[in-house]
């Protein structure tokens, strides 16, 4: 299966991950159940951990490593909708894993910092966007983000599983997750230099398990 093979080939590279292989192959059948039945991925973290927020979007919303080519049915449905632009759009458009980063939406994250609590604004959007049978991915260094772990309360509370991407202990995130990844490091950039491989990883096996080409 060509899924584990990059699971293989990301502890052959980073052997310090060896110990949460486990689960990340954990994490990684929960995604993909969670894609099977039709589900999305909700993602949050602060400062560096918002840019991996981000970056995981980027590599599951577009190729990754594959050109993830429309379907035929859905090329020639764009080609009826559009004569003038169907061909352009069955060129350029990819197939995409649904994904969104709680991080961004800047007027609803000032709006609510002013007039509710700034720490709720990712709980109030997982909220919104998500609904049972998702997964919420919620990255944090130390595992103890208030922000991040009132969106995985919220998330518990919906039925949406929680992956928790962390360092140090595992903190509180850790405890709250259904699949923790607690990277073995302390200090805070070494955890972000290992939660960056471990999230491509997933991305990858993700990647070849819906796309052939």
């Amino acid at each position: 299966m060509k899924e584990m093979e990059y699971l293989e080939e990301l502890t052959g590279r980073y052997p310090v991950l060896e110990a949460v292989k486990e689960d990340i192959r954990a994490a990684y059948e929960l995604l993909k159940d969670c894609y099977e039945q039709g589900g999305k991925v909700l993602i949050a973290g602060n400062g560096g951990s918002c840019a991996d927020s981000e970056h995981i979007v980027g590599e599951l919303m577009k190729g990754f490593v594959k050109r993830r080519p429309v379907s035929p049915e859905f090329a020639r449905a764009l080609r009826q909708a559009d004569p003038q632009r169907g061909a352009a759009l069955e060129e350029g458009l990819q197939g995409a894993l649904p994904a969104i980063a709680l991080t961004g939406h800047t007027a609803l994250s000032t709006a609510f910092l002013n007039d509710v609590d700034g720490e709720m604004i990712y709980a109030q959007q997982l909220y919104g966007y998500g609904k049972k049978g998702d997964v919420f991915i919620g990255i944090s260094t130390s595992g103890n983000a208030k922000n991040v772990m009132y969106a995985a309360a919220v998330a518990k509370a919906m039925g949406i599983k929680v992956i928790g991407l962390a360092g140090k202990d595992g903190g509180a995130l850790a405890k709250a997750s259904d699949v923790p990844i607690v990277v073995p490091e302390k200090e805070t950039f070494k955890i972000q230099e290992l939660h960056l491989p471990v999230y491509h990883a997933l991305c990858l096996m993700l990647e070849e398990h819906f796309y052939e080409v």
